[in-house]
Protein backbone atom coordinates (compact mmCIF):
# COMPACT_ATOMS: atom_id res chain seq x y z
CA UNK A 1 0.00 0.00 0.00
CA UNK A 2 1.51 3.38 -0.99
CA UNK A 3 2.28 5.93 1.69
CA UNK A 4 -0.70 8.31 1.72
CA UNK A 5 1.51 11.03 3.21
CA UNK A 6 4.06 10.85 0.37
CA UNK A 7 3.92 13.74 -2.05
CA UNK A 8 2.02 12.66 -5.17
CA UNK A 9 4.60 12.80 -7.96
CA UNK A 10 1.88 13.20 -10.61
CA UNK A 11 0.53 16.32 -8.90
CA UNK A 12 4.03 17.72 -8.47
CA UNK A 13 4.89 17.02 -12.14
CA UNK A 14 1.70 18.82 -13.23
CA UNK A 15 2.66 21.77 -11.02
CA UNK A 16 6.07 21.89 -12.71
CA UNK A 17 4.39 22.03 -16.12
CA UNK A 18 2.30 25.08 -15.20
CA UNK A 19 4.35 28.19 -14.44
CA UNK A 20 2.91 30.27 -11.62
CA UNK A 21 2.93 33.38 -13.85
CA UNK A 22 0.72 31.63 -16.43
CA UNK A 23 -1.67 30.49 -13.72
CA UNK A 24 -1.74 34.02 -12.24
CA UNK A 25 -2.64 35.62 -15.58
CA UNK A 26 -5.42 33.09 -16.20
CA UNK A 27 -6.85 33.24 -12.71
CA UNK A 28 -6.62 37.03 -12.38
CA UNK A 29 -8.66 37.44 -15.58
CA UNK A 30 -11.57 35.34 -14.26
CA UNK A 31 -14.76 37.20 -13.27
CA UNK A 32 -14.49 38.97 -9.93
CA UNK A 33 -10.91 37.90 -9.19
CA UNK A 34 -9.16 41.24 -9.79
CA UNK A 35 -11.52 43.33 -7.61
CA UNK A 36 -11.47 40.63 -4.90
CA UNK A 37 -7.66 40.57 -4.86
CA UNK A 38 -7.50 44.36 -4.71
CA UNK A 39 -10.05 44.47 -1.88
CA UNK A 40 -8.00 42.00 0.15
CA UNK A 41 -4.75 43.81 -0.67
CA UNK A 42 -6.01 47.31 0.12
CA UNK A 43 -8.25 46.55 3.11
CA UNK A 44 -6.64 43.54 4.76
CA UNK A 45 -2.99 43.80 3.75
CA UNK A 46 -3.09 40.45 1.92
CA UNK A 47 -0.09 39.80 -0.31
CA UNK A 48 -1.74 39.01 -3.64
CA UNK A 49 1.36 37.19 -4.88
CA UNK A 50 1.17 34.82 -1.91
CA UNK A 51 -2.56 34.41 -2.48
CA UNK A 52 -1.90 33.48 -6.13
CA UNK A 53 0.84 31.07 -5.01
CA UNK A 54 -1.57 29.21 -2.72
CA UNK A 55 -4.23 29.17 -5.45
CA UNK A 56 -1.70 27.68 -7.88
CA UNK A 57 -0.86 24.91 -5.42
CA UNK A 58 -4.56 24.34 -4.72
CA UNK A 59 -5.53 23.70 -8.34
CA UNK A 60 -2.83 21.02 -8.43
CA UNK A 61 -4.03 19.35 -5.23
CA UNK A 62 -1.07 20.55 -3.17
CA UNK A 63 -0.46 22.93 -0.31
CA UNK A 64 2.59 24.37 1.41
CA UNK A 65 3.66 23.02 4.78
CA UNK A 66 3.15 25.92 7.21
CA UNK A 67 6.39 25.36 9.12
CA UNK A 68 8.49 25.40 5.93
CA UNK A 69 6.72 28.52 4.67
CA UNK A 70 7.80 30.91 7.45
CA UNK A 71 11.16 32.03 6.03
CA UNK A 72 9.93 32.21 2.44
CA UNK A 73 6.84 34.20 3.45
CA UNK A 74 9.00 36.77 5.24
CA UNK A 75 11.40 37.07 2.29
CA UNK A 76 8.51 37.56 -0.13
CA UNK A 77 6.82 40.11 2.15
CA UNK A 78 10.12 42.00 2.43
CA UNK A 79 10.30 42.10 -1.39
CA UNK A 80 6.74 43.34 -1.61
CA UNK A 81 7.34 46.06 1.00
CA UNK A 82 10.71 47.16 -0.34
CA UNK A 83 10.03 47.02 -4.06
CA UNK A 84 6.45 46.41 -5.21
CA UNK A 85 4.67 48.59 -2.65
CA UNK A 86 7.13 51.44 -3.23
CA UNK A 87 6.36 51.37 -6.95
CA UNK A 88 2.62 51.06 -6.28
CA UNK A 89 2.75 54.08 -3.98
CA UNK A 90 4.56 56.15 -6.61
CA UNK A 91 2.07 55.12 -9.28
CA UNK A 92 -0.91 55.96 -7.10
CA UNK A 93 0.60 59.31 -6.07
CA UNK A 94 1.07 60.26 -9.71
CA UNK A 95 -2.55 59.37 -10.46
CA UNK A 96 -3.62 62.22 -8.21
CA UNK A 97 -0.94 64.66 -9.33
CA UNK A 98 -2.12 68.28 -9.30
CA UNK A 99 -1.12 69.04 -12.87
CA UNK A 100 -1.33 65.88 -14.96
CA UNK A 101 0.55 66.07 -18.20
CA UNK A 102 1.60 63.79 -21.00
CA UNK A 103 4.97 63.33 -19.30
CA UNK A 104 3.40 62.46 -15.93
CA UNK A 105 1.07 59.99 -17.67
CA UNK A 106 4.03 58.36 -19.43
CA UNK A 107 5.98 58.21 -16.17
CA UNK A 108 3.01 56.64 -14.38
CA UNK A 109 2.70 54.02 -17.13
CA UNK A 110 6.42 53.16 -16.84
CA UNK A 111 6.10 52.80 -13.09
CA UNK A 112 3.04 50.59 -13.59
CA UNK A 113 5.11 48.32 -15.85
CA UNK A 114 7.92 48.23 -13.27
CA UNK A 115 5.37 47.32 -10.58
CA UNK A 116 4.11 44.46 -12.75
CA UNK A 117 7.68 43.24 -13.29
CA UNK A 118 8.29 43.36 -9.53
CA UNK A 119 5.19 41.23 -8.97
CA UNK A 120 6.27 38.81 -11.69
CA UNK A 121 9.69 38.47 -10.04
CA UNK A 122 8.03 37.80 -6.70
CA UNK A 123 5.83 35.10 -8.26
CA UNK A 124 8.90 33.54 -9.88
CA UNK A 125 10.58 33.40 -6.48
CA UNK A 126 7.51 31.69 -4.98
CA UNK A 127 7.59 29.23 -7.89
CA UNK A 128 11.31 28.47 -7.43
CA UNK A 129 10.68 27.84 -3.75
CA UNK A 130 8.07 25.21 -4.63
CA UNK A 131 9.93 23.64 -7.56
CA UNK A 132 13.63 23.81 -6.78
CA UNK A 133 14.27 21.58 -3.85
CA UNK A 134 15.80 18.12 -3.71
CA UNK A 135 12.95 16.94 -1.51
CA UNK A 136 9.78 18.90 -2.32
CA UNK A 137 7.97 16.88 0.35
CA UNK A 138 9.75 19.01 2.95
CA UNK A 139 7.85 22.03 1.59
CA UNK A 140 4.67 20.69 0.01
CA UNK A 141 2.03 18.12 0.83
CA UNK A 142 -0.99 16.61 -0.86
CA UNK A 143 -4.31 18.23 -0.15
CA UNK A 144 -6.94 15.91 1.23
CA UNK A 145 -9.50 14.79 -1.33
CA UNK A 146 -12.46 15.84 0.82
CA UNK A 147 -14.52 18.79 -0.26
CA UNK A 148 -14.31 21.99 1.71
CA UNK A 149 -14.94 25.70 1.49
CA UNK A 150 -12.20 26.86 -0.88
CA UNK A 151 -12.57 30.51 0.08
CA UNK A 152 -12.13 29.66 3.76
CA UNK A 153 -9.17 27.40 2.92
CA UNK A 154 -7.51 30.24 1.02
CA UNK A 155 -8.22 32.67 3.84
CA UNK A 156 -6.52 30.34 6.32
CA UNK A 157 -3.43 30.17 4.08
CA UNK A 158 -2.88 33.90 3.52
CA UNK A 159 -3.90 35.37 6.87
CA UNK A 160 -1.39 34.93 9.63
CA UNK A 161 -2.71 33.84 13.03
CA UNK A 162 -2.22 37.36 14.39
CA UNK A 163 -4.20 38.92 11.53
CA UNK A 164 -7.53 39.96 12.90
CA UNK A 165 -9.11 41.54 9.85
CA UNK A 166 -12.19 39.32 10.05
CA UNK A 167 -12.62 40.23 13.72
CA UNK A 168 -13.23 43.82 12.63
CA UNK A 169 -16.00 45.64 14.45
CA UNK A 170 -17.40 46.92 11.15
CA UNK A 171 -19.75 44.24 9.79
CA UNK A 172 -19.80 45.74 6.28
CA UNK A 173 -16.02 45.67 6.04
CA UNK A 174 -15.86 42.12 7.33
CA UNK A 175 -18.57 41.02 4.87
CA UNK A 176 -16.69 42.64 1.96
CA UNK A 177 -13.54 40.71 2.86
CA UNK A 178 -15.41 37.42 3.35
CA UNK A 179 -17.15 38.01 0.01
CA UNK A 180 -13.76 38.53 -1.68
CA UNK A 181 -12.51 35.18 -0.34
CA UNK A 182 -15.75 33.46 -1.45
CA UNK A 183 -15.38 34.84 -4.99
CA UNK A 184 -11.78 33.66 -5.16
CA UNK A 185 -12.77 30.21 -3.92
CA UNK A 186 -15.57 29.98 -6.47
CA UNK A 187 -13.17 30.93 -9.25
CA UNK A 188 -10.48 28.50 -8.11
CA UNK A 189 -12.74 25.45 -7.99
CA UNK A 190 -13.33 25.21 -11.77
CA UNK A 191 -9.56 25.33 -12.36
CA UNK A 192 -8.83 22.45 -9.98
CA UNK A 193 -7.26 19.50 -11.75
CA UNK A 194 -8.81 16.05 -11.54
CA UNK A 195 -6.99 13.68 -9.22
Amino acid sequence: MPDSMALDSTRFAALQQTPLWDFALTFYSRPGVEPSCLTLQDHAGVDVCELLFHGWLYVHGLEALPESLVTQRQARRDWQAGVTEVLRGLRRDLKHHDAPSETVSALRERIKQAELLAERENLQRWQRWAWDHEQPSTRLKNMPANSHDTGRWLQERVLLPHDSMLDDDEPEAREALEHAFRVLGQQLDPLRRAR
